[in-house]
């Protein structure tokens, strides 16, 4: 299910709007249970924004960009008047009064909100395992996770229960789930989408974007939701350049940088390195230059990230008190009693590990030992990372180092879960763009994501080689049948 293939039925009178959406809840009542790509779906509001546009076309008027495509948005992502739980006990009947500034541009532009998709807790986790509302399953096998945090967004497009879907991107929570699930995932540059409306985690990292079927989805949604938004200081105050027109351009020179490193790990799955190697020939079959490039600070991103973002989230989440909004305990004497336990009620055990680390990294005598010397280790990430865009156009890696694990694989064992993220951390640090599209299977016949890294704001140039390689690779077929 992709846009042009629903713009087609639309525009040829085979179906209604109102038809499509209606199809697309019957398909998530039936099969959504399996799945648990949802924590609540929004049917009445679609139904009247597909009536909406179905007049539009009837009275023959223009139509916005993304006119009766359904979209669905992570339960991360404030949405006015409809529950924005995180996925937890602490914010379980929260209803948030406004809504975001990325999810208002896709209404405004004619998307229609299918729902909130599931996710790890606060958008900690890699594998969709700690929502309080149930683990999530990959639509290619459904023992195995989706990945995480933005595994229910992932899994709803892959399992066609929508068109697109909004993630959030903190250490690789939009591309891993991409990858585990076989569909693209872009994190843009830091500061291109507002996080206006978005729970913040770790704020210096955090970031907005699309999870579709193809490339020319993602470049569409992310012109839709990129610009300068005044709730947000930290949103660019850049030009937006409309993406689509940018791809289809040939790549013939394009310098495509391997990352030495990435290939190198001992983590790396030999069926994973020999997939993506196979997309690297095949971009220089496509006449693109390949340049072996070293970043020699890459592998230590995992370990600065697990400073850094903790830290941020021990700040972020201080606010959940019992107090103000969020779940209060009925016990406790006295304010300081009652904020302990709500927090220890209301929070599950990886966010609470998370908040502890942070809490303990920033604490006297430790934040120089630990934070502030992360910091100056993601100060040298992002000089390797300037060093090889002076030689290269484009970095290429593995999204993941291994594809989809089974559900309860690394439930105990944190660290080992922590590893998924090694190959996607980096350019968060750096605050780079990124994208993961999908570039062959594993012998289990699961989808395999390689990762393409841009320069700022060259969203255009990832787009446009990932696109290329879409069209000439055509990985994805077949899609589950759900």
């Amino acid at each position: 299910m992709d846009f042009n293939s629903l713009r087609k039925e639309i525009s040829s009178n085979n179906s209604s709007v109102k038809e499509l959406i209606n199809d697309i809840f019957a398909k998530i009542d039936h099969k959504d249970p399996e799945i648990n790509s949802y924590i609540c779906t929004t049917k009445d509001n679609a139904i009247a924004q597909a009536e909406n546009i179905d007049k539009l076309i009837q009275n023959k008027e223009d139509l916005p960009p993304l006119a009766g495509m359904p979209i669905a948005i992570k339960d991360n992502i404030c949405t006015k008047g409809v529950a924005t739980t995180c996925a937890s006990k602490m914010l379980k009947s929260f209803v948030a009064p406004y809504e975001s500034t990325a999810s208002s541009k896709l209404w405004s532009s004619g998307g229609i909100c299918l729902g909130k998709t599931n996710l790890d807790e606060f958008a900690m986790g890699s594998s969709t395992e700690t929502s309080l509302f149930g683990v999530t399953s990959n639509p290619w096998d459904i023992n195995r996770v989706p990945g995480g945090s933005s595994g229910g967004s992932a899994a709803s497009v892959a399992a066609g229960f929508c068109a697109a879907a909004i993630g959030s991107d903190t250490g690789g929570s939009i591309r891993q789930p991409a990858s585990f699930c076989g569909v693209v995932g872009l994190k843009p540059t830091y500061g291109r989408v507002s996080r206006w409306g978005l729970v913040a985690f770790a704020s210096s990292l955090d970031q907005i974007g699309p999870i579709t079927n193809t490339v020319s989805d993602a470049a569409e949604i992310l012109y839709s939701i990129s610009g300068k938004d005044p709730f947000d200081s930290t949103c660019l105050d850049k030009p937006v350049p409309n993406y689509l027109t940018d791809l289809n351009k040939s790549i013939n020179g394009l310098k495509i940088g391997i990352i030495k490193e990435c290939f190198e790990h001992p983590g790396l799955n030999p069926e994973v390195k020999e997939s993506v190697l196979s997309g690297v020939d095949r971009f220089q079959a496509l006449g693109a230059e390949i340049i072996e490039v070293e970043c020699p600070r890459f592998n230590d991103g995992i370990a600065t990230y697990y400073v850094i973002a903790p830290s941020e989230a021990s700040a972020n989440l201080a606010r959940y008190d019992g107090v103000k909004y969020g779940y209060r305990s009925n016990e406790g004497s006295n304010l300081i009693d009652m904020t302990s336990k709500s927090r220890a009620e209301g929070f599950g055990d990886e966010v609470q590990r998370r908040i502890l680390i942070g809490t303990y990294a920033l604490s006297a005598g430790y934040s120089d030992a630990y934070y502030k010397k992360a910091q100056k280790v993601r100060t040298l990430i992002r000089k390797d990372f300037d060093y090889a865009f002076k030689k290269v156009d484009v970095l290429l890696t593995p999204t993941c180092p291994t594809t989809a694990f089974l559900k309860g694989d690394f439930v105990n064992d944190p660290l080992s879960m922590y590893l998924s993220d090694l190959l996607t951390v980096p350019a968060n640090l750096a605050g780079l763009p990124a994208i993961s599209i999908p570039c062959g299977f594993d012998t289990k016949g699961l989808p395999i994501g390689m990762q393409l890294i841009g320069n700022v704001l060259e969203e255009d140039r990832i787009l446009n080689a990932a696109n290329i390689f879409e069209i000439d690779a055509q990985v994805i077929k077949n899609r589950p049948l759900f």
